[in-house]
């Protein structure tokens, strides 16, 4: 073997493991969150050949991980819960080569190309990011409430207004979310009332006019909730309430409570680097494409709740998670990869 010879094979050695060693630290995608938006992104973008990373986040699995029977998700006639419903479509994701992280984002830096994601002590670089971190229910916080979540107690009204039928229910908050989630719930439960934790509601004046004027909605005032009872049954039971005004106790007999005090989108840590609304929602055009200072950022995509005030839905989650994972395949198709 002549010198030449040799030195080009140890040249184009070192071309292959430079290009392979890019190509293992810097990753095509990375999809941050787990629920029903993060992992159709995953199947769709693992079947593109991408290999996503998915960062499974605090609250692995998404909402649907804390509810039990899903009925209104097409092509299960019979229901699903809502646990199995995400266990599957892990399964099916991992199955085309999407790989799951049981961790969570820290921090990302999005002025720069490749995108950096800081995860705990780790540095995971990216080509394209997709934000699919939903949005955590406002909850009252009480031990019971949190053991009788899907027992009961819901953060949804379309998701599980179903359930409720023919009983009566108790809707938490004063807001536009609690009216809206009582007008639409008295299609189903004979009686709702709306508990108030003060005097003054912070509902819209069309908003709060339409909750009065109905027939089956009554309210309570300067009232909170002290314990949900039902947790040794596994079964609502009733509301112990207490009159922050009259200092009176006593016990509401309803056998569901809707909390309609609204949703924390999990988009803090990227405050500053693109655009959200008031409330933290990320602002997407055509209901995907990131912007940052009303202009598109190439490269960067968000789906389901974290986006979406509006429907949250799995269905509608899963829709956009779809969305995204193509934008992503058609971006890096554009950029060479």
């Amino acid at each position: 073997m002549t010198l030449c010879y040799a030195l080009g094979l140890h040249l184009l050695a070192a071309r292959y493991n430079q290009t392979d060693m890019s190509d293992t630290t810097v990753r095509d995608t990375v999809i941050l969150g787990s629920g029903c938006a993060g992992l159709t992104a995953a199947i769709y973008a693992a079947r593109a050949n991408l290999k996503p990373l998915v960062l499974e986040g605090h609250e692995p699995g998404g909402q649907l991980s804390i509810t039990t029977l899903v009925e209104n998700f097409p092509g299960w006639p019979e229901g699903v819960q809502g646990p199995e419903l995400i266990e599957n479509m892990k399964k099916q994701a991992t199955r085309f080569g999407a790989e799951l992280r049981m961790a969570h984002l820290t921090s990302a830096d999005l002025t720069r190309s490749p995108f950096e994601l800081t995860i705990g002590k780790d540095i995971v670089q990216t080509r394209s990011l997709i934000i699919a971190s939903g949005a955590s229910a406002r909850w009252l916080g009480l031990p019971s409430e949190q053991a009788l979540i899907g027992f009961g107690v819901s953060s949804c009204a379309t998701c599980d207004g179903f359930f409720a039928s023919g009983k009566e229910i108790a809707v938490i908050g004063g807001g536009d979310s609690a009216m809206e989630e009582a007008i639409f719930l008295t299609r189903f439960a004979t009686k709702v009332t709306i508990i108030n934790r003060t005097e003054n509601f912070r509902a819209s004046r069309i908003m709060l006019e339409r909750a009065i004027a109905h027939p089956q909605i009554e309210f309570l005032h300067n009232t909170v909730v002290e314990e949900v009872l039902g947790v040794e049954e596994k079964e609502l039971k009733g509301l112990k309430l207490f009159n922050k005004k009259t200092g009176e106790r006593w016990t509401l007999p309803v056998a569901f409570m809707f909390l309609g005090i609204g949703h924390i989108p999990n988009a803090t840590m990227f405050k500053g680097q693109i655009d959200l609304d008031d409330d933290g929602y990320i602002k997407t055009e055509h209901n995907i494409f990131v912007t940052q200072m009303g202009v598109q950022l190439h490269g960067v995509y968000a789906c389901g709740d974290v986006q979406d005030r509006r429907y949250r839905q799995a269905i509608t989650a899963a829709g956009t998670g779809c969305m995204a994972a193509l934008e992503v395949e058609k971006y890096l198709e554009e950029m060479g990869r």
